[in-house]
């Protein structure tokens, strides 16, 4: 069969394959684990949700709103807490003065999940407006899903459910005196308050609130705002910071630890051509080889470094960096042990040790072979699998290593591809593991194989495709 020139195998992969871990004889039994992840969740774009926090009147709305009008480029959408306060009810308002509203259950939490798993998924949905003269939310407004979430109001971190739906949480910290004038100044204008019941409800509730149940949730805060909206540097990086993060692959807004090397149209051409089902073994090969070599040597850039001093030819200083030197390799047979040229070829000499893991039954995994350096438990470790598909496998590997006693901080996982099961398996279970990847899938199909993928990549790196025998006998007859 004549090879095809890159060009036309660039312009012909728009097929769909398949790619994943599995040996020959392998069965799982779909009742007993988890579906596929090619639902609706992998086919919209994850919104990036943002937290804040911080006592009543201490400005939360001002940062919200600098936040909002600085990423005047993107959609955003404000939800407040105060918009799912309880209405109250007949005999609550004949004693209002004595109801607090400042703590965590004055608020339809429940609604507020509800509310934001809609717009996490893609859906518009209606979000009450309480009215604070009345005590009733009888109005509701329309609320489209957007790019950003912002999540504000003194309680949004209290709640855990709350806050595992956050990228990012701010705490905007201002003096007690400051938040009082405030409060006195906008409940006695907006809302229409006395003076002196204002102060009889901040003495009899909302400070003890804030020291019971607010200022406790300072400790979930990722970024704590001195001054609130005057703080204008802290804004400005807050805004920074979310647009690099939009920048991103939805997965890495989710996981900090997970890297994908930018892509490029090298990069793309070299994925085009190794999907490509029509891809002679010998190309196969040549640009797995350079996709994995960029892979490694962006991983061993997540390495520890010390500061170095070399004189160089013509007698000056150069301030540079040495190299770590406690560093090994770890291939999950087979596949993994494609990734070991392009590591020797990066770390001269470096150790590299072996996992075989077999799949029986059931989701169950079953580490049948391990050869690892004696000394690994002090070693920063390169476990290396090309394809990171439902995650099991990796979960298998990583947790033998940890009890070798390689610290989970000195793991960094490397592979050619990723589908969303295994990054979310693998990165719940071991959090302050490294996962670089070259690219994210759209998940897996109902026999758990990636998805666009590339086939089976032991199997065409190594020669052993059936596909390619039967070729090579049509095309010799």
């Amino acid at each position: 069969m004549d090879a095809k020139s890159a060009v036309e195998l660039m312009e012909s992969s728009n097929e769909v394959h398949f790619s994943g871990f599995h040996m020959d004889g392998f069965e799982q039994r779909k009742d007993s684990i988890e579906p596929p992840t090619t639902s609706e969740t992998d086919m919209y774009k994850q919104p990036f949700v943002i937290g804040v926090a911080g006592g009543a009147a201490s400005g939360k709305t001002a940062v919200c709103d600098m936040i909002i009008q600085q990423l005047h480029d993107q959609r955003v959408v404000l939800v407040n807490q105060d918009s799912f306060y309880h209405s109250l009810s007949e005999e609550e308002l004949t004693r209002v003065q004595d109801y607090n509203f400042d703590h965590p259950d004055a608020f339809d939490t429940e609604q507020l999940l509800r509310v934001m798993d809609k717009l996490k998924h893609g859906e518009a949905v209606d979000i009450p407006k309480y009215d604070f003269k009345t005590y009733k939310s009888d109005v509701l407004r329309r609320v489209n899903p957007s790019d950003v979430i912002i999540i504000e109001g003194i309680l949004v971190f209290h709640d855990p459910r709350v806050r595992e739906l956050m990228n990012m949480k701010i705490f905007v910290d201002t003096d007690a005196d400051v938040r009082l004038a405030r409060r006195i100044r906008r409940d006695t204008n907006e809302k229409g308050r006395d003076i002196g019941a204002v102060l009889d409800q901040y003495s009899k509730f909302v400070k003890p609130a804030f020291d019971d149940f607010i200022l406790p949730t300072k400790k979930y805060a990722d970024i704590i705002i001195p001054r609130g909206g005057d703080n204008h540097v802290a804004i400005d990086l807050i805004v920074q910071h979310i647009r690099t993060k939009l920048g991103q692959h939805d997965l890495c807004k989710i996981y900090p630890n997970l890297y994908v090397i930018q892509s490029t149209f090298q990069i793309r051409g070299m994925h085009t051509l190794i999907r490509d089902a029509q891809t002679t073994k010998h190309d196969f090969i040549f640009y797995s080889d350079r996709l994995i070599r960029l892979v490694v040597e962006h991983g061993l850039g997540h390495l520890p470094f010390t500061e170095k001093q070399v004189v160089t030819p013509t007698g000056s200083v150069y301030t540079g960096v040495d190299f770590c030197k406690r560093l090994c390799g770890v291939s999950v047979i087979r596949s993994g042990e494609s990734m070991e040229n392009a590591l020797r070829a990066c770390c001269k000499g470096i150790k590299i040790g072996k996992i075989l893991i077999h799949r029986e039954g059931d989701n169950g995994q079953q580490l049948i072979y391990e050869k690892l350096p004696n000394d690994i438990s002090d070693r920063h470790v390169l476990l290396l699998d090309p394809i990171l598909g439902t995650g099991n496998s990796a979960v298998q590997a990583i947790s033998l290593l940890i009890r070798k006693g390689v610290p989970e901080s000195n793991i960094i996982f490397l592979n050619l591809i990723s589908a969303p099961k295994g990054v979310h398996v693998v990165c719940k279970s071991f959090p302050r593991i490294k996962i670089v990847t070259s690219e994210i899938e759209i998940g897996l199909n109902e026999d758990f194989r990636v998805i666009p993928g590339m086939g089976e990549f032991g199997d065409r790196y190594f020669g052993t495709d059936d596909d390619d025998e039967e070729q090579m006998v049509v095309s010799s007859q």
